[in-house]
C-alpha cells in the first residue's frame, strides 16, 4: 500500500537524486490564452516555474505543447496532463530517486516548498502534496441537483510541486490512466 503525505519537513539528504518535470502541455483553454508563455515581471510564467525546481533539484525536464517543443527545447507534451507527465517520466533519467511534479502554471512556488515535499518523501512517504484549507463551502452536485455538502474542515485544495519516490510515480503511470493529479494516481 501506497502513501500520500502532506508536508513534514526534515533534511534532504545527498543520498537522493532528484529530478523535477514541470509541465507546461496544457492548451489555456480555462485561460483564454497559453498561460506558461505570460509574462510575469521580466520572464515568462513557466520560466518561474523553472526556476525554483532548479535551485533544488538536480535536473529539471520541461514538456509544453508539442508544437512548441522545438523552439522551446523541451518534451513534446501529449493530449491530457497525464500524457504530458508520462512524456516528462520518459525524459527523466532512470537513476533518478525522487521525482517531483510541478506545473508551469503556478510560477510562485518557493524552493522551501519544493525541500518541504522532497523532505517528506526522504522522510519515508511515498509521495507529498501541499495543500491548502479549503474555505468555500463545496457541493456534491448529481443531475442539476445538490446531494450533499461534504464537511469542509476535512476538504484541502492541493496544489503542485508534488513530489514522489521515482518507482512509485512510474508505476502509477504505467497503467495509462488520466487524472488531473499525479497523487490520484499514485494513491489508485
Amino acid at each position: 500500500m501506497t502513501s500520500v503525505t502532506v508536508l513534514p519537513c526534515a533534511v534532504v539528504t545527498g543520498a537522493e537524486h532528484i529530478w523535477t518535470i514541470v509541465v507546461g502541455g496544457g492548451s489555456g483553454q480555462r485561460f483564454g490564452t497559453l498561460k506558461q508563455y505570460e509574462r510575469l515581471g521580466e520572464r515568462r510564467v513557466i520560466e518561474h516555474a523553472c526556476a525554483s525546481a532548479e535551485e533544488t533539484c538536480d535536473g529539471v525536464v520541461v514538456v509544453v505543447p508539442a508544437a512548441d517543443a522545438d523552439r522551446e527545447r523541451a518534451v513534446a507534451g501529449g493530449a491530457t496532463r497525464s500524457e504530458s507527465v508520462r512524456a516528462g517520466l520518459a525524459a527523466v533519467p532512470d537513476d533518478a530517486t525522487i521525482i517531483c511534479v510541478h506545473d508551469a502554471a503556478r510560477p510562485f512556488a518557493t524552493p522551501e516548498l519544493f525541500v518541504r515535499v522532497i523532505d517528506a518523501v526522504v522522510a519515508g512517504a511515498d509521495g507529498a502534496v501541499p495543500a491548502v484549507a479549503v474555505t468555500d463551502t463545496i457541493k456534491i452536485v448529481a443531475d442539476g441537483a445538490v446531494v450533499s455538502t461534504p464537511d469542509r474542515s476535512s476538504l484541502v485544495a492541493v496544489q503542485t510541486p508534488q513530489a514522489f519516490r521515482a518507482d512509485i510515480l512510474r508505476r502509477a503511470h504505467r497503467g495509462g490512466d488520466a487524472s488531473t493529479d499525479d497523487a490520484a494516481l499514485v494513491e489508485r
